[in-house]
């Protein structure tokens, strides 16, 4: 149960705080695209089965390689693309602390 509530709750309540304490004057925008980050999630469609609740995402899918959140990295340096770096960033430390959770068999 405490690795469902610290995984979901990166997922949707750590991205409404950082929306509210750093983006007061957008907060709404913002909040809804740092929730959107949960989309990363559409390349687990490309596995069998889509969803293993012992599977870690973290270099299994194409989304969720160390490649790819090198790019999501790099976004951070742009002002177009900074918000989206951050919302793909939180779900990767998302999926990245279910790992560990699944490795120290809490």
């Amino acid at each position: 149960m405490l690795r469902f509530i610290i995984h979901y709750g990166i997922h949707f309540i750590v991205p409404v705080l950082i929306a509210l304490l750093f983006f007061k004057e957008h907060r709404l925008k913002v909040c809804f695209i740092l929730l959107a980050g949960i989309l990363t999630d559409v390349d687990h469609l490309l596995a069998t089965p889509i969803f293993d609740a012992s599977r870690c995402s973290i270099n299994f899918h194409p989304l969720h390689t160390y490649w790819s959140m090198g790019i999501y990295f790099l976004m951070l340096f742009w002002r177009v693309s900074r918000i989206w770096g951050i919302a793909f960033l939180i779900h990767m430390v998302a999926d990245f602390t279910d790992c560990l959770f699944m490795r120290s068999n809490f």
